[in-house]
Order: structure tokens, then sequence, then C-alpha cells
């Protein structure tokens, strides 16, 4: 039995794993509270969310190749073989040998003796028609490639996927484990070439971006702070955001407990740049847990803007207490949700309102990989729903020549561009100022998608 502290980080993985639904809950939730229980953290949060992303190319792969169709494998094994099989094809650094060796042992662990056997065959029918474990796309076949970066892939001696000039959405949905219908909405408003950046960006390991609490520090004195502690970074040029490149959970980089930076995606600090928030203003972030663009709010306006922070969901509030706690912020007052309409009626109105709105979360698919297997039309159809109430409850808060800062993770029009003229069209007393659509990225400094449109009152 392996102590606590010391399980390896497939055991967490497929623990987690077993836990998880993709349309109840988060895996993400789950994995923190086992992240403990292994001193393989990285490796651990690798392995879930790399075989969550990427999980239905690899139930075709199980079976066309091994001719073992996921229903028909007992409950008890799928997630292991299905890690299993996650790093044979996309993590070509690990040797086979130690995938499918500890593959069995996990099995022999968990479904006894028996069912080992099952697990190395499944495993090594996989192996053997691997002919490459990373080949650069540009030599390899493609209707045989599983794809794992914008430059390399793993071969196989079969065809797996479709013909991808003659049926893209096809080939796009199966080799990056996408619906069908969301990919063939991107090849329609984007193209072939930005569908498929797209693509390998929902699928990538995202990296990690710290944004320096100016309140605190400078971008300058932290990258100091960073590198007395042997922290690897890069300096993000012209976004003031510092890329970290050690594989260290964030909790334990240097400044983090003083509050002296947030973790903030390049594409997520635009909608704040974007409203050019300034001192002395009175400010509603209607949608603000966790907290990460209301204390950019306050950093950016030197604490000394007034701030009202709220959320539907109480339970999140706790969130930005905590955020602001950290990073020693005083502008921002959090006031329930049911409280607000007292509170704008007292403050108001406001000289602007960041209104970050529940989305599909199609911008940031690497990071929220469920939301790969929640996704439907007529979920972004009753999102939009919400939306547009959003966007027009901030409008009846909003003073003249007050902004709004119209924000989402989403890369859908629907969500985004056509409701915005759809509200323009209905509130001629605003205008738009400026309107910025990020698509995501796999390469050099990758990051999400996301949309910000501001608005102002006439």
């Amino acid at each position: 039995m392996v102590s606590y502290g010391n399980k390896t980080a497939r055991i967490v993985a497929m623990t987690v794993l077993n836990q998880f639904d993709p349309k109840r809950n988060y895996a993400g939730l789950i994995l923190n509270k086992l992240l403990p229980q292994t001193g393989e953290k990285q490796r651990a949060t690798d392995l879930v969310f790399g075989t969550i992303r990427n999980r239905a190319a690899i139930d075709m792969v199980l079976s066309k190749l091994a001719d073992c169709p996921v229903e028909r494998i007992p409950a008890k094994l799928l997630n292991i073989i299905r890690i299993g099989a996650y790093e044979l094809i996309y993590s070509p650094a690990t040797g086979e040998y130690a995938v499918v060796n500890e593959a069995v042992e996990n099995a022999k662990a968990v479904a006894g003796k028996k069912q080992t056997g099952f697990v190395n065959a499944v495993l090594r029918q996989i192996s053997r028609h691997i002919t490459n474990r990373q080949i650069a796309l540009s030599e390899a076949d493609i209707k045989k490639s599983l794809p794992q970066t914008p430059s390399s892939g793993c071969e196989f001696d079969v065809c797996l996927l479709p013909e991808q000039r003659t049926y893209p959405a096809d080939y796009f949905s199966s080799a990056f484990s996408l619906p069908k219908w969301l990919v063939a909405g991107w090849l329609a408003e984007f193209g072939a070439e930005l569908t498929e950046k797209i693509c390998f960006a929902s699928n990538r390991r995202p990296g990690i971006y710290v944004r320096p609490n100016t309140l605190k520090t400078t971008i300058s004195r932290l990258a100091e702070k960073f590198r007395q502690a042997d922290i690897d970074f890069e300096i993000v040029t012209d976004e003031s955001i510092l890329k970290i490149k050690s594989p260290r959970a964030v909790v334990e980089l240097a400044g983090f407990a003083e509050g002296l930076f947030s973790v903030q995606d390049i594409t997520a600090s635009q909608a704040v740049k974007a409203l050019e928030p300034c001192a002395g203003w009175t400010i509603l972030d209607l949608c603000a847990a966790p907290g990460t663009k209301t204390t950019q709010l306050a950093e950016w306006t030197a604490d000394k803007a007034k701030i009202i922070a709220t959320d539907f969901d109480s339970r999140r509030l706790e969130k930005v207490k905590e955020n602001i706690s950290r990073l020693g912020v005083d502008s921002v007052s959090i006031v329930a949700y049911e409280n607000l309409q007292a509170v704008a009626s007292e403050i108001g109105p406001f000289d602007a309102v960041l209104l970050d709105v529940p989305c599909s979360n199609t911008g940031v698919l690497a990071k929220r990989p469920e939301a790969r297997y929640r996704i439907t039309a007529r979920t972004i159809q009753k999102l939009t729903k919400i939306q547009s109430k959003l966007l027009e409850t901030a409008a009846t808060m909003i003073k003249p020549q007050g902004k709004i800062c119209y924000s989402t993770c989403s890369i859908e029009a629907g969500e985004n561009s056509r409701l915005v003229k759809n509200f323009l069209q209905k509130n001629r007393s605003f205008k738009l100022e400026s309107e910025l659509l990020t698509l995501p990225l796999a390469e050099s400094f990758d990051h999400d998608g996301g949309y910000a449109a501001i608005l102002v009152r006439k």
C-alpha cells in the first residue's frame, strides 16, 4: 500500500478520472484535493487534463486499433488504459516500458491479477501500431497521425482520420476531440487555417502567466525575486506579464504568499486595459468571482477608485475576498448580489461597469477541457439570453459618458459581436468605442481566446 504523500502521478490521475464526469463536475476541483498525495504534482496535472482534452481521440484509438470500444472495458480499468494510451500517443518522452508496466501494476492493485493481461494486451496492441511516437507533421501522413503540437504528431501504421481537405470538420473534430458542430462553426467563421490554430491552442498544455501586483512591486523587482529563487521565466514583451517556465505549483512560487502577483492569461488581461479605468472612478464589477479582474481594476487605478464587486454565486465571492486580502487591496467592497440594487441606488450611477459574463468557454478549452463535452448549440442560446440580460442590467447603472466593458472567454460571434450589435440596436443611447476578438494560440507566448468590447453611454 502506497503511503500518503507518495502516490504516483498515474495513481492520482486514475483516482481523479474515476471520480470525474465531464457533464457533472470539474476535474480541477477533484485534482486539487488529491495533489498533496503525490510528489509528482505537475505530472499528475498533465495526465489528468491531457487525458480529458484528448479523450475522444484516445477512445477512437482503443476502438479502432485495440478492437476494444470503451463500453466493453471494465470501469475499474478504463481510465488506467486511457492514461496509458495518452502517454503512448501524447507524451513521447516517457518510455513505453514504464507506461505499460505501471498501467499493469495499477490494474493489479485495483482489479486483481486476472485483469493485468487485458490491460497489457490493449496497450501493447496500440504500441504495435505506432510507427513513430514523435514525428514532424511536415513529414507525417496526416491521416495516420494524431497531432501533439503544431509541429509534431504520433504516427500510426493505419489511417485513423478523415482526409483533411475534403472533410475538414470531421478531421478537426476527430483529431482534437472537439464537437463537430463547434468546429464547423469555426470553419465557417474563420476558415481552415485559423481553425487549425484554434484546435491546437484548445489542446495545448497552457503556459502559466503572472501579473505583477503594481501596488506592491514592479515587473523588474518581481523578475529579480524569481531569479533569486531559481524560477525560470520569460517577460512577455509589451504586456508587463511574466511567463513561468519552471514546473512548480503557483502557490509555491516566491512572492505568492506576499501578494506580489496574480495568475492571469495574456488575453484575460486585455479587458481592463481596454477599459482604462481611472483613479477616482466608481466602478462596478458585476460578475467578479474569482476576483482576478477585480484586483486588476484596483491595481490599474492605484487602489484609488471605489470598486464594488458582486457575483450571483455567493460562494465564489469568497475567492474575491481571499484575493483582495492576499494582494493588499483596499479599494474593493464586496456586496452580495441581492443587495446590489440598494447599493447601486446609493452610490450610482457608475463611471464604469466591468461585465465579464458567464460564457461557453470556447476560448479557454485548454484550461477548461470539460467544456468540450458539455457545450451544445442550445447551451450557447441559453447563455446569450443570460448575457443579454446582464448587459441590459449594466446599462441601467451607467452615468452619461460612462463605460461598460463587456467581456467573455468565448470566441463565438453569438456571444460576442452579434450580441453587442443587437444591444446597440435596442439601446441607441450607447455607442461602440472598441472591440477586440482574440483567438487562442498554441505557439510562442501561448494564450487563450476571448472578446472585449467597450460601450459608452452618450
